[in-house]
């Protein structure tokens, strides 16, 4: 990340701080929910009985630590195997994107994520973490979607092939 970025993102966590959200569900669900920026995606989903059916709801508003943050909660939590990604993209970040790109093309030695046209797709995650996501986690691009009723529908699709 070069100074200016640097600097910026420090002033954007002191003036306007974003807190991390994500809720739980049945820890032996296989599903996890990703709603990009959505929050009212995201609070919709979290306040109905679609929670019970997944593992985990949650945001991704980084191309960066919020990867890092979904890699290091799959690797930890192994049983999760499909996310559903759907919601609406964060305006110049682009992190589902580069969640995807990460997905099928990996990262660089310098541990840009391939492909991402994202400002900042640099992640920390370490290799195992990175092998486990590619090779274990099927991606649902469900990105835009917004109606919380598809998303179930997707749910219920999924869980129907277990």
């Amino acid at each position: 990340m070069n100074i200016i970025g640097e600097v910026i993102g420090e002033l954007c966590k002191n003036v306007l701080p974003i807190p991390e959200e994500y809720y739980f569900g049945d820890p032996a669900s296989p599903i996890a929910v990703c709603t990009l920026s959505s929050i009212d995606l995201l609070r919709d989903l979290s306040n109905s009985k679609i929670l019970s059916s997944i593992s985990v709801v949650g945001r991704l508003l980084s191309e960066n630590k919020g990867i890092d943050g979904i890699l290091r909660h799959l690797y930890k939590n192994q049983r999760i195997t499909t996310i559903i990604v759907c919601g609406k993209e964060v305006w110049g970040h682009k992190a589902g994107h580069s969640l995807f790109a990460l997905h099928a093309n990996g990262i660089t030695q310098d541990n840009r994520i391939i492909n991402s046209s994202s400002p900042d797709p640099f992640i920390t995650a370490s290799i195992p973490e990175i092998k486990h996501f590619q090779n274990h986690i099927t991606l649902i691009n469900q990105i835009n979607e917004t109606d919380p009723s598809t998303i179930a529908r997707e749910i219920q699709r999924i869980l129907s092939q277990y």
